[in-house]
């Protein structure tokens, strides 16, 4: 494989619009799994996140940044296709917007189309993890000229020793295991080598810019990362929620759908396990990407290389009696977001207004000049970058089915139905079923951990009125013109669509 691409690289000329005086801007695209806010630089006290921490202060972190929907592939091809899951016609895992919409230009295949090198390496569309690892999973071929997929201990040797809550199942179940092998043989150590290699690859070709997807699998459940980063975090200080039987008092029941029977059972030292393990996987997860980061320093290309860290979603760790993902509660749906653009923007600068994945497609697109579909639904964060006060839509929209995919907001359909919450800077406003199975309001001024539900109180009827005004304003606006989702097309996939 790797001789391949170095033929690749030595056979190709300038790009297409390339100006050999003035190099074009690279963009590295750092993606974790199944990550949430729990960082040094996110002001997490207990987690080490060193060279997270250094991205941070020398680029612009978005505060509050959200996904479309808190799950793997519909949040992924919402990111990559700068569509919400309403119009990308992806409300679950295992499917491509390619069976719904199959002439639409991804982010990677806009920057193909517009002369750029774009590599994947690891996991940017949806893989069931850890089954998927080594293989392309489900992605889309017409996205990337290059992918690359290893696999190491964790995949490969380290399964029959994993502790699982389910014994035998992993990947949807909290599952843990402190691993003897070393960074290297794991398979995110394993794909910044790979990572390391391209970068080296492009410096010597830097007459064409590229655009390097590097997805990290972890934290993904199994959290399975090498012993040194357990011992970062003894068992005996891990925090466990409190109150949750009172917290959950003023919930609808949708907002509690989420719960697994297993997770209800496990006892506070289960509890403290599985938060070691959650924190070693993301200082492991850290590490890797520090490798990744020192590799585009020593190429020379640091300085013309745009650099974009977030994850799919937010986690949960047992606040509100939840664990893992696929609640609207700011902890599944707020992801971290970092962006360093050299040249713009402010060191260390803070973004406090909401914003959106789907925000993602359109600020790289300018910011490097390519030509972006004209159907993209988000907002270019360029103005943040160069003014952190700036406020923009001033709202992020996240989704959530319950009991299946659900078509619109006022859509009948058996037993399923969406959830929608909207977030602005002080509030977080839910429906569910259009508020026929319930409402949340939280004030952030006064209550960030959203422990106290305001929705029924009459003194914040005039709140809950306008918000939910503005709420079904923009579900309305997170669908195509023709108002309906597309459905997923049979027989459309796997073929390789619309590849250059």
């Amino acid at each position: 494989m790797k001789r391949l691409v170095l033929c690749l690289f030595c056979g190709l000329g300038l790009a297409a619009g390339s100006d050999a005086a003035a190099p074009r801007t690279n963009v590295l695209f750092i993606i974790s799994d199944d990550l949430n806010n729990l960082l040094g630089c996110y002001g997490a006290p207990r987690v080490q996140t060193p060279n997270l921490d250094r991205l941070a202060a020398r680029g612009v972190r978005f505060n509050r940044a959200y996904c479309s929907f808190p799950l793997c592939g519909p949040s992924r091809n919402s990111m990559l296709t700068g569509l919400y899951p309403n119009s990308s016609g992806i409300l679950a895992n295992s499917q491509i917007f390619r069976q719904t919409i199959p002439a639409h230009v991804s982010l990677p295949q806009a920057f193909r189309l517009d002369g750029y090198f774009a590599a994947r390496l690891g996991k940017l569309y949806h893989y069931n993890v850890p089954t998927s690892i080594g293989t392309d999973g489900h992605d889309d071929p017409a996205s990337w000229e290059l992918e690359m997929n290893p696999a190491g201990v964790d995949r490969m040797e380290e399964e029959p020793q994993i502790f699982s809550l389910v014994p035998g199942q992993f990947g949807a179940t909290l599952s843990w295991y402190a691993s003897p092998k070393s960074d290297a043989h794991h398979t995110d150590g394993r794909l910044a080598a790979e990572a390391e290699w391209v970068i080296e690859r492009c410096a010597g070709r830097e007459s064409r810019p590229f655009l390097l997807a590097v997805g990290f699998f972890r934290p993904h459940t199994p959290y399975v990362s090498p012993k040194a980063y357990f011992a970062k975090y003894p068992e005996r200080e891990m925090p466990v929620v409190a109150g949750v039987q009172e917290d959950q008092a003023d919930l609808p029941a949708a907002a509690l759908a989420s719960r697994k029977p297993e997770q209800d059972r496990m006892s506070d030292e289960l509890r403290r396990q599985c938060l070691q393990a959650y924190y070693a996987s993301v200082s492991f997860m850290d590490a890797q990407v520090g490798r990744v980061l020192a590799a585009l320093e020593r190429s020379g290309l640091a300085d013309r290389t745009i650099i974009v860290f977030t994850s799919d979603h937010g986690y949960h760790l047992g606040e509100h009696g939840l664990w893992q993902k696929m609640s609207l509660f700011e902890e599944s749906a707020r992801v971290p977001l970092l962006i360093l653009a050299p040249g713009l923007g402010k060191p260390g600068a803070i973004v406090e207004t909401p914003v959106s994945h789907v925000d993602l497609y359109p600020t790289l697109a300018e910011l490097c000049g390519v030509k972006a579909p004209d159907n993209l639904q988000g907002q270019s964060l360029v103005p943040m970058l160069k003014d952190p006060t700036f406020v923009g839509r001033g709202w992020a929209l996240s989704q959530v089915t319950r009991g299946g995919a659900r078509r619109g907001l006022g859509a009948a359909a058996s037993g399923r139905f969406m959830g929608y919450s909207l977030r602005t800077s002080r509030w977080r406003y839910t429906e569910w079923d259009e508020g026929k199975r319930g409402r949340e309001l939280y004030d952030h001024d006064t209550d960030p951990k959203e422990l106290t539900n305001l929705a029924n109180d009459p003194t914040h009827a005039p709140t809950v009125a306008t918000l939910s005004a503005q709420l079904h304003a923009a579900v309305k606006s997170s669908f195509p013109p023709s108002g309906t989702t597309p459905e997923i097309a049979e027989g459309v996939w796997p073929p390789r669509l619309n590849r250059p």
